[in-house]
């Protein structure tokens, strides 16, 4: 059954019905769209204990994103650990993440899947995993977790296990399983599934897999070595997306800590100096550097700018004191020796459709 799967999911690209934009109207042969029991041969890989609690799917944007109902709320979900292709727009978001036939496939069929099979059936419902058990935002406020089925099946290993996504790992290591990414993206890239296969998207746009692998695995290195650090001595090393680490830190006197961060934006101020506000999924806690206008000239060896572009470490240490600011933490006392690359650069990968 997965063999013909991955043949159909090609063949068929064209003629494979989605939601319409914004709504949550099933797709009119909803019923050609799978579920658990059509992946015998990788449930159990992708097999998590069920979940105690569910939730109902209002919609599905596309493969890594959908919107749940929670508390009585509408919750919007970004699937952790993967990165589905982007489905078609006038205007690709960059380089590194075209929009492409192959998204808008992976977009229908993740809608298929999460549909109701009758129009008299409720809501599709699912249970949500969070690494250790703590919930954590992105800087557009979703909500990162993994989406477990009502059978107990990990929908995000799913998709890596069918070459619906790669092993994302642009902001660490998944938590929550690490070993069974790792295989099934292997697994996935053997059989030369999906995104694996060269003869995706072989007449339109490709996604830059060769070079992206490799960049989200520098990145990764970077996260996982401070991992450890913070482990051995949490109270002086906190990375800037974990606001209550910071506080933890702050509250212990706050002297000395080196924060991991991403930068988020550069704010140039009226005395000459410059604000570097780090990337964090709390902007109410979120910290700030400020760099005095006298040290802007040996900043320029760190290259600040520089780190926000693709396909190179764009993860750093800073070591200063932490203190509590107006709009969040301040991280003072902060020479221009004290920012450093986090990690190693990128090295080049194998091409798709390599093993």
């Amino acid at each position: 059954m997965l063999n013909l799967l991955a043949v159909s999911l090609l063949a068929a690209l064209p003629a494979i019905p989605t939601l319409q934009q914004g709504g949550n109207r099933p797709p009119a042969d909803v019923n050609a769209y799978p579920r658990e029991a059509s992946f015998p041969a990788v449930l159990e890989q992708c097999t998590v204990p069920r979940p105690k609690e569910l939730f109902d799917v209002l919609r599905v944007v596309d493969g890594d994103t959908l919107w749940v109902e929670r508390d009585g709320k509408r919750e919007k979900l970004r699937l952790l650990s993967i990165d589905t292709e982007e489905k078609f727009m006038e205007r690709d978001l960059s380089a590194s993440k075209p929009s492409t036939r192959y998204g808008d496939l992976v977009t229908g069929w993740a809608q298929g899947f999460f549909a109701p099979r009758t129009k008299d059936e409720g809501p599709v419902r699912v249970g949500l995993l969070f690494p250790g058990g703590m919930e954590a935002r992105d800087p557009y406020g979703r909500l990162l977790c993994h989406v477990v089925t009502e059978g107990g099946v990990d929908f995000n290993l799913l998709m890596v296990r069918l070459g619906m996504s790669p092993y994302f790992n642009k902001y660490g290591n998944s938590r929550i399983s690490h070993g069974a990414f790792e295989k099934a993206q292997k697994d996935a890239r053997a059989e030369q599934r999906g995104i694996w296969n060269a003869e995706t998207n072989k007449s339109g746009k490709k996604r830059p897999y060769g070079r992206l692998v490799p960049w989200w695995q520098a990145r990764a290195d970077a996260v996982e070595a401070f991992r450890t650090l913070a482990k051995e001595k949490p109270l002086l090393y906190a990375s800037s997306d974990e606001p209550d680490a910071l506080q933890a830190a702050l509250d212990a006197g706050g002297k000395g800590v080196t924060v991991l961060a991403l930068i988020d934006r550069f704010f140039d101020e009226d005395d000459g100096s410059r604000t570097v506000l780090l990337r964090s999924g709390d902007k109410k806690r979120a910290v700030r550097v400020s760099i005095p206008a006298k040290d802007l000239k040996a900043m320029a060896a760190v290259d600040l700018d520089g780190t926000l572009g693709d396909f190179r470490q764009n993860y750093l240490l800073v070591t200063g004191d932490l203190a509590q600011g107006r709009r969040g933490f301040d991280l003072v006392g902060v020479a221009p020796g004290d920012w450093r690359r986090a990690g190693p650069e990128p090295k080049a990968g194998p091409k798709v459709g390599s093993k």
